[in-house]
This record gives structure tokens, C-alpha cells and sequence, in this order.
């Protein structure tokens, strides 16, 4: 197998093991009556506390274009609220609302069970070294 061939087979299998995780955590978390955006963005101001609306779209690996909306879901949902900041008027935080705290602390087990699951098959060293070898490719990907 050439080199090519190699690296192409190991960008396949990480698209398609990528895939899989991605389809096994969201058939999970579309049991809460949330997408995945919505639950990311609520787990988030869960472990994170409140966050600059700006901020959260890189955080939770979406377009900064589509994170308003999704926050007004939420807030509709009651879910999340909306807060000044004091010291600068074009900042507004989310934080996260009694309800919200109380959903996410009702459904973020099965996620991390779930996600426990997945990883079931490696050892905490197999783990270990997945992390740093995904992150290798990760920023060196972002440099190109």
C-alpha cells in the first residue's frame, strides 16, 4: 500500500468512525426533544457557566451565523435567558435557566453513558493515545 493509499484509507476511517459516534450520540439526544445544537449549547452553560452569544458558536463547533437562532429556540424553550453585560453594551451572555439546569442534568448521563459506550472497545491507553494522535492531525490540519 503507497503512502497516499494509506493515509487515504486512515482519513476514511475517521470520517466513517466520526460518523457513527456522531449518529450514536444523536439518536441518544434526540430522545430529549433537543437537537444536537441545542444540547450542545446547553451543555456548555452547564459545565461552562454563561458565555459571550458570540463565543458559543466556536465552542460548540457551529456558524456563528446560526447560534442567535438557536438560542432563541432555547429560550423559548425556557431554557436558556439572555443578559447584558455591564461593561459593554454589544456583549450578551446566555446562561443558563433554573429549567434548563434541570433538563440537562436529566439527559446528560444517558450522553455520557453513551459516549462511554463507544469507547468501550479501547483502553484507557488506546484512549490516551487516539486523543493525542487525532489532535496532532487536528492542528496540524488547521495550519494548512
Amino acid at each position: 500500500m503507497s503512502s497516499y493509499e494509506a493515509e487515504l484509507k486512515a482519513f476514511t476511517v475517521l470520517h466513517r468512525a466520526t460518523n457513527a459516534a456522531q449518529e450514536a450520540t444523536r439518536k441518544q439526544v434526540l430522545t430529549s426533544n433537543l437537537n444536537l445544537t441545542e444540547f450542545a449549547v446547553l451543555e456548555l452553560l452547564y459545565h461552562k457557566g454563561e458565555q459571550p452569544i458570540q463565543m458559543i458558536g466556536k465552542k460548540v463547533l457551529i456558524a456563528s451565523s446560526s447560534i442567535t437562532y438557536v438560542v432563541d429556540k432555547l429560550e423559548q424553550k425556557g431554557f436558556v435567558s439572555r443578559k447584558s453585560c455591564a461593561s459593554d453594551r454589544r456583549v450578551t451572555y446566555a446562561t443558563l435557566s433554573d429549567l434548563g439546569k434541570q433538563q440537562i442534568e436529566e439527559i446528560f448521563p444517558a450522553h455520557e453513558q453513551k459516549i462511554a459506550e463507544i469507547f468501550d472497545v479501547l483502553s484507557e491507553q488506546e484512549i490516551q493515545t487516539l486523543t493525542e494522535l487525532l489532535k496532532r492531525v487536528g492542528h496540524h490540519a488547521a495550519t494548512l
